[in-house]
């Protein structure tokens, strides 16, 4: 029996083997107790947007408030929400999102054009275990919460993402691509691991 807690919002997995019982899981569960709760203590808790907080955007600072329209406005560095805040959040959702669309587009269309590669597609999606893929048709996947990490972090995984339209492995050749397209990148990877599960700590949602 193996439990797992997510580092992205603190799911408990318990797996559990064929013929072991629901006692048996339970007592093996109870005996974790301590281990679970110390774990959990350590992650970034769940924050829902809200008016009063700074949300980093590609990079830069936006100051969230209540607006008096029915629309989202970007005035400066101060994102005016609209009413109710239920409405605001969903407006902030839809307009991070092409904001997402509009940068990983940029960086990919860049790193294909310096490979001489194209791509067939781009999608968005809320992935929780990667932040981008590749298929072999040249569909190209991200996270549409790589926008609320520096520009340098988006850009990375659009390189990494297009070198697979040349090497679909992780293998020497592979990260030589890596290199030849978005040049050292040690520094944006180590971020996405230390950091990146904190993307995932906004919710738009009540």
């Amino acid at each position: 029996m193996t439990l797992r807690i997510s580092r992205v919002d603190g799911a408990v997995t318990l797996t559990v083997p064929r013929g072991v019982s629901d006692r048996e899981a339970l007592a093996f569960a109870a005996e974790k107790q301590d281990w679970v709760l110390g774990h959990l203590s350590k992650q970034e808790a769940q924050a829902l947007v809200a008016p009063g907080q700074t949300l980093s955007v590609a990079g830069s600072d936006f100051h969230l408030q209540m607006g008096d329209g029915k629309r989202l406005r970007v005035i400066g560095n101060v994102i005016e929400l609209p009413q109710p805040i239920e409405t605001g959040r969903r407006h902030l959702l839809a307009w991070l999102k092409e904001q997402a669309r509009a940068e990983l587009t940029r960086a990919s269309d860049h790193y294909a054009a310096k490979l001489g590669r194209g791509y067939s597609r781009l999608t968005l999606r809320d992935t929780r275990s990667r932040w981008g893929s590749c298929s072999s048709a040249g569909a190209l996947m991200y996270s549409w919460r790589l926008i609320l990490a520096p520009r340098a972090v988006l850009s990375y995984v659009a390189a990494h993402e297009v070198a697979h339209l040349q090497e679909m492995n992780h293998s020497a050749e592979f990260w030589r691509v890596v290199d030849a397209l978005y040049g050292p990148h040690k520094e944006a990877r180590a971020w996405l691991r230390h950091e990146g599960p904190k993307l995932h700590r906004f919710r738009f949602d009540a």
